[in-house]
């Protein structure tokens, strides 16, 4: 090791890995095209519709023909809304506390709501239970998918379980890939609350790091097979495949669930932002189109994710309890320290420059019991400076470890 934690603090280094955001080379990729995708005066999509003017709530017919193509289920059962996936994942939990779902009472109701949530996770997931009032109860993740045994033992028991929050391929931030039994079991387990529902946040379907594109079985089709058909609200948007910013979003589920979604929705609006789904809807055309785009987005994204790993290896592969995930997909890294040494490294890496995100905070209300986990997002910086972050973080683990004695 050629540097030390002394000498990296002196080098006055300022790069901030804090969130999983596109690069600005990320977001060239659509910028022009998507701006040359309407012609001047151009407004009326391929049913005739002025894309100007209110109306189609549920989103053009042929934006929801792109998100049934990505998503593969049928146009019926999408909803193709503004650029966050995050929003619409907000709302359904507000509209089942305030109206319920279509199959039952207003969550409000009863009281307690709790969700089941795979940790480490994604943590504006729980940022939404915080600032809703639902109770989080953390669970464990397996490598598969969270720990069905301990999920199904909790779904049958309590019935103010109302969901679970899942990031089924390349979660965020583990990289983990839910197996077909892991899904097979979510879409067929009794549980005591007849209106459960999957929060099925499929974010990372198409953002693959390397040329094998893993896939997940269809969990409204598996739930469907279990004589659930409701149980699943998928959700994913274009946000980091586009424009992150100006991008769309896709909610898809039974077609008795998007009556639902329409129901509550029309009280806050009389239609999205159609002209953007109509430039987005003329520059990607189909799923083909879209994943020729995501090779451009991996070649870009590789080398930073191989750096990291690249450079633990370098500094961190002789410490005991020390570990990193590889992942094949998705925006982050998942670092994990011995016990109680997270958060010590966090600090360090400020004081070295480094702006990572706050340790414990891929957990319920930011407590990871052991204060060992750490998420790296590579995405954001430019190359040379992801190397440098790197080096950074793991000259900060080191000097923790070493502070223990």
């Amino acid at each position: 090791m050629s540097i030390t934690y002394d000498d990296f603090r002196k080098l006055g280094i300022k790069i901030d890995m804090t969130r999983g955001k596109p690069s600005s080379e990320q977001l060239d990729l659509c910028s022009e095209p998507l701006a040359n995708a309407l012609k001047a005066g151009e407004f009326t999509s391929r049913d005739g519709i002025d894309c100007r003017n209110y109306g189609h709530a549920l989103g053009l017919p042929e934006a929801r023909e792109l998100g049934a193509d990505l998503l593969g289920v049928t146009a019926e059962q999408v909803v193709a809304a503004g650029n966050s996936s995050l929003e619409l994942m907000h709302d359904a939990v507000a509209f089942a506390i305030l109206h319920g779902m279509a199959d039952g009472t207003p969550w409000r109701n009863a009281g307690d709501i709790a969700f089941l949530c795979p940790v480490p996770g994604y943590d504006r997931h729980f940022a939404i239970c915080a600032a809703l009032g639902v109770r989080m109860i953390p669970v464990p993740l397996t490598g598969n998918g969270p720990d069905m045994d301990f999920v199904e033992a909790q779904v049958a028991a309590d019935p103010a379980i109302k969901g679970i929050w899942c990031v089924p391929l390349y979660s965020n931030p583990t990289g983990e890939i839910y197996s077909a039994d892991t899904i097979r079991r979510l879409a067929s387990m009794q549980t005591a609350a007849p209106d459960f529902r999957l929060f099925w946040d499929d974010a990372y379907r198409f953002h693959h790091l390397t040329q094998q594109k893993h896939t997940t079985l269809n969990m409204i089709e598996a739930c469907a097979a279990a004589g659930h058909p409701d149980r699943a609200l998928m959700f994913a948007s274009l946000s980091k495949i586009t424009i992150a910013g100006a991008a769309l979003a896709f909610v898809a589920s039974s077609r008795r669930n998007v009556d639902w979604w329409q129901r509550c929705s029309s009280v806050r609006t009389i239609g999205p932002d159609k002209l953007n789904q109509l430039r987005h809807v003329r520059f990607l055309r189909d799923r083909q189109t879209l994943e020729g785009l995501m090779a451009h987005h991996r070649a870009l994204l590789r080398p930073k994710f191989d750096a990291v790993t690249t450079t633990f290896s370098e500094i961190l592969a002789d410490l005991p309890g020390v570990s990193w995930t590889d992942p094949q997909g998705g925006y982050f890294i998942s670092l994990y320290t011995p016990d109680g040494l997270a958060q010590r490294t966090v600090a360090l890496a400020a004081e070295a420059g480094i702006a990572m995100t706050p340790a414990g905070a891929a957990f319920p209300h930011g407590l990871d019991p052991r204060d060992r986990h750490l998420r790296v997002a590579p995405t954001f910086p430019a190359l040379d400076e992801v190397k440098r972050a790197a080096q950074g973080i793991a000259l900060s683990l080191r000097r923790a470890f070493e502070e223990r004695g």
